[in-house]
């Protein structure tokens, strides 16, 4: 067990799961990163995950969407790298119950769309929009816990981490399932062009010089190409049991 881990009710505390300070111990929130490829399900099995063990929930891909929607919406030459470092600095935004806000607008949608998901990938690599975002991310971490998902969240943002889970899936099953979400928000998809667009997306997470998708050295696989949302989320929770320490 990591250092890191904040104690849950009923659960002894493990040697080092509180830090200690002039005023004595202090409890620090436990995190279960959740890394992978794009739609590979970790947004939602996150969500399902936080929700069962009352914790918070970080997307951080919402935050280079988010950053890529603010660069298209300011008319920002995506090739500036100082004014796109500029412009994930300067987000304004405010994550909510049932969404989030840019300046002020609510854009759960908008940064859903796939050419806001492809510019955010070729965004991503700019070392200065990952400091700008890194202190952002962090700041998530509370009590009495977060589940993180993204691309880096084991290996740069929590690398101490109890728990880290690399999610995959097989890139043709990843695309059938984008293809399906967006036709059920009305949106035309082609599958064909997801794959290529996908393929792409995997090629510059993985081939990137800076927080490139890898697992964690101590992470562990999960492949849920045959398995439903709820068995994936069943098995993170059973995972989630054993490095309590909580298993049989």
């Amino acid at each position: 067990m990591s250092a890191g881990q904040n104690r849950l009710p009923g659960v002894p505390a493990p040697s080092g799961a509180e830090t200690t300070t002039d005023h004595g111990p202090v409890a620090v929130a436990p995190v279960i990163t959740i890394d992978g490829p794009t739609a590979s399900g970790k947004g939602t099995v996150a969500h399902r995950v936080a929700t069962a063990l009352g914790f918070g929930v970080l997307d951080s891909g919402a935050l280079y969407r988010l950053t890529a929607l603010a660069v298209l919406q300011r008319g920002v030459d995506p090739a500036d790298v100082a004014a796109v470092e500029l412009a994930a600095r300067s987000l304004k935004v405010v994550f909510h119950p049932t969404g989030v806000t840019l300046d002020g607008a609510e854009v759960s949608d908008l940064i859903r769309q796939e050419h806001v998901g492809n510019l955010a990938s070729r965004l991503a690599p700019n070392p200065g929009v990952r400091a700008a975002l890194l202190e952002r991310q962090r700041a998530f971490r509370q009590l009495p816990g977060l589940v993180a998902d993204g691309r880096d969240m084991g290996t740069i943002v929590f690398p101490e981490a109890p728990l880290k889970i690399f999610l995959v899936a097989d890139v043709r099953a990843r695309a059938e399932r984008r293809c399906k979400q967006l036709i059920e928000k009305g949106i035309s998809a082609n599958l064909d062009d997801l794959l290529r667009d996908m393929r792409e997306r995997d090629a510059r997470d993985t081939g990137r010089a800076v927080a490139p998708l890898v697992a964690a050295q101590d992470a562990h696989v999960v492949d849920s190409s045959n398995l439903t949302i709820d068995q994936t989320v069943q098995a993170i929770l059973d995972l989630w049991s054993s490095a309590r320490g909580e298993g049989g």
